[in-house]
């Protein structure tokens, strides 16, 4: 079991490695190593998520979800399959967290009426400083 969350854990049948050929640098070694880890995971048919969570984890996910709901992470970094599978592993853990977390949506409020007086003497004193560099002196009022 993949612990998340305080809620939330995965078990490791949910998840399918496997592993391929990394890019970039390497020698010889980068032609004869399968060290890259590609993972799957099923969120749209995990039995370890909620509703909600599935929801946010596939807009989280975006463009490594697939039509049937499988986010494909590929993991590169380092040079050991070990390490790559901790990384994907990790990625996994870290976007589930965060869809985990619902967010606090704001409560509209209005403005008091106290605050709607202090903002129109504002103006009103802002309005009769510009007034005055007019140069203008109006002498009736």
């Amino acid at each position: 079991m993949i612990r998340v969350t305080d809620r939330i854990s995965i078990d490791e049948s949910e998840i399918v490695l496997s592993f391929i050929r990394a890019s970039g640098p390497g020698g010889q070694n980068v032609n004869k190593v399968s060290s890259a880890v590609q993972l799957r995971f099923d969120a749209r048919h995990s039995p370890s998520l909620t509703d909600r969570v599935r929801w946010r984890l596939e807009k989280i996910a975006g463009s490594r979800l697939t039509k049937d709901g499988v986010i494909v992470l590929t993991a590169d970094r380092f040079r050991t399959q070990e390490q790559n599978r901790e990384d994907a592993i990790a990625r996994l853990v870290s976007m589930i967290e965060k869809a985990s977390i619902e967010k606090k949506y704001r409560v509209p409020t209005k403005p008091t009426l106290g605050s709607k007086k202090r903002r129109l003497e504002a103006k009103n004193r802002r309005g009769g400083i510009k007034k005055m560099r007019s140069g203008k002196i109006d002498r009736d009022g």
